[in-house]
């Protein structure tokens, strides 16, 4: 599995933005990235620095949700709703989106997965595949 480092994901990001900006051929997940950060205009700016990027640090006590973080995660959902895994979660997610819109739908799967990664962290143990997708179940109105 591929472990990028902390900076390797803030340069992947801010280089897909760039091609995407100077409309460059962009490939395979930089069309993804592209995408998700063309939806975040209020990262824009930071995506355009490169340098800025690398430096800053966000934490939990400064009140800021990690721009790369949240694009990552934004990234994890969409890999996960095209090969359906966890089982269900593609079905889970156009129902969301049926009544929220694409964005708003990977937002509350965003918010499902924090959630499920941070019981996983906070218990030791592993994520639970079924109640991440019952929870997008349960926000979609399917149960």
């Amino acid at each position: 599995m591929f472990n990028p480092s902390r900076d390797q994901v803030r340069q992947f990001f801010c280089s897909a933005w760039k091609k995407h900006q100077e409309r460059l051929p962009l490939v395979g997940a930089e069309v993804t990235a592209a995408d998700i950060a063309a939806r975040h205009p209020e990262y824009h700016a930071l995506l355009s620095d490169a340098d800025q990027a690398l430096g800053q640090e966000w934490t939990p006590e400064g009140g800021q949700m990690n721009p790369f973080l949240h694009l990552s995660l934004h990234l994890a959902i969409h890999e996960q709703v095209s090969i359906d895994q966890p089982p269900g979660i593609r079905a889970a997610f156009e129902g969301l989106r049926a009544r929220l819109g694409q964005h708003e739908a990977e937002h509350v799967i965003l918010e499902c997965l924090g959630e499920t990664i941070w019981r996983a962290q906070r218990q030791g143990g592993e994520m639970d595949a079924l109640a991440y997708v019952d929870a997008i179940r349960r926000k979609a109105g399917m149960i």
